[in-house]
């Protein structure tokens, strides 16, 4: 076959450190346009970005050639610079070490969009570490939870 074809749909779930409420209403907008920026540079589509006061949720489809790896690090790291240059006297952001990546059917993209979406609503009776934890549970992933944060 001459050609080669991916259709690598992740939902992507990451804090800041210590879970510390940084990412405020002027903020969050702004991150996610620049994470959108940064995915595409790579090749890939941010599909949709959300998310609450200490974290993000992602929803990329990824390009051939980058890794749900190489994704995270280059997110993070570009994006921690750009608030720490754009927003000097946020100078205290960072992004917790791990993260989630979860598998997303192209069938089940609209409904991880909606949730994404309707984080805020989510957030009223849940905590981010119950919701991730959910999420680890959902998808059958082994966690020990005394290592889960940072």
């Amino acid at each position: 076959m001459p050609q080669s074809f991916a259709s690598l749909h992740v939902h992507i779930v990451f804090g800041t450190k210590n879970r510390a409420p940084l990412i405020d209403a002027e903020l969050g907008p702004r991150l996610h346009d620049y994470i959108g920026g940064i995915v595409r540079a790579r090749g890939s589509v941010l599909v949709a970005a959300g998310g609450m006061h200490d974290h993000v949720h992602l929803l990329c489809s990824l390009g051939r050639e980058l890794s749900v790896a190489e994704a995270l690090r280059d997110i993070k790291a570009n994006s921690s610079k750009w608030i720490h240059d754009a927003f000097p006297k946020r100078h205290a952001f960072a992004w917790q070490t791990g993260y989630g990546a979860f598998a997303v059917s192209y069938s089940n993209v609209a409904n991880v969009k909606r949730y994404i979406a309707q984080q805020a609503e989510h957030h009223r009776t849940r905590t981010f570490q119950e919701e991730f934890v959910a999420l680890l549970r959902r998808h059958n992933l082994q966690f020990d939870e005394s290592h889960l944060w940072d």
